[in-house]
């Protein structure tokens, strides 16, 4: 979550960046130090844009992600704490590991620390997990906000432009700066969608998992097919053999 906090905001400091015009006094300068590039043949019809950057560089998202974060600090600094207090734990149990690998501690011995470190490493995930999840659900349920007006902005962008076929950055290998429409998308979604509820309402749940759970349901109230009459029941599935208990999964430790 920190890293995606970091991400969203990175993205925005970029497109500021990008986005700021050279000033007069630097014009002249970069026009004397090299020759005028040839301009670039533009395919009329044709534009790029990353619509993820498009949602997080919105008004409405970076204010949204600056009260989230205000909202739910308590949130914040518990992850960060707990983040910490795990880092600690494991440093210590792979230093032990590493300590005893060298010494040639038994296969049996190490076996088992490797396994106690898979089991708190788990433990960190959940644990983190759920200790952040309202400012999760939070960003989660901003962006679908915009997302729900994306499909509109980029019309009205193509409308105004006569722009035929749009493409993601990751889908081509290059493209010049002229076919980013990307700061046009963001401008009409600033119209569309000028501000976003910060707190999503009680049950409310990420699309990802709502898909989940929709592809889910279906299996578990299908009803029992009726068997017609005078049919044989169906005869019961054949019991597995017992197979050998799985090895542990992940790298194992070397032996003596």
């Amino acid at each position: 979550m920190t890293k995606t906090l970091k991400h969203a905001g990175g993205l925005a400091l970029a497109f500021a960046l990008l986005a700021q015009p050279l000033s007069a006094q630097t014009r002249p300068a970069a026009a004397a130090a090299a020759p005028a590039a040839p301009r670039a043949q533009i395919a009329p019809g044709v534009a790029v844009a990353n619509l993820d950057a498009a949602i997080e560089n919105t008004n409405a998202y970076r204010a949204g992600v600056a009260q989230a974060q205000n909202l739910y600090k308590p949130a914040i600094d518990a992850y960060q704490a707990k983040g910490a207090q795990y880092a600690a734990r494991l440093k210590t149990m792979y230093d032990q590991l590493n300590a005893d690998i060298t010494a040639k501690k038994p296969e049996a011995v190490l076996q088992q620390q490797y396994n106690e470190i898979k089991k708190l490493e788990a433990q960190r995930e959940e644990d983190l997990a759920q200790t952040i999840k309202p400012l999760v659900f939070s960003m989660n349920f901003m962006r679908e906000q915009i997302e729900a007006k994306l499909s509109q902005a980029v019309q009205n962008v193509a409308s105004k432009r006569g722009i035929t076929l749009l493409l993601r950055p990751e889908t081509i290998y290059f493209a010049a700066p002229a076919y980013d429409i990307t700061a046009a998308v963001v401008q009409e979604l600033n119209v569309l969608v000028p501000t976003v509820q910060i707190s999503p309402p009680a049950g409310w749940l990420p699309r990802e998992l709502r898909e989940q759970q929709a592809q889910q349901q279906p299996q578990a109230q299908q009803p029992a097919q009726p068997r017609p009459a005078g049919a044989a029941p169906a005869a019961p599935a054949p019991r597995p053999a017992s197979a050998p208990a799985p090895r542990p999964a992940g790298p194992q430790p070397e032996g003596r």
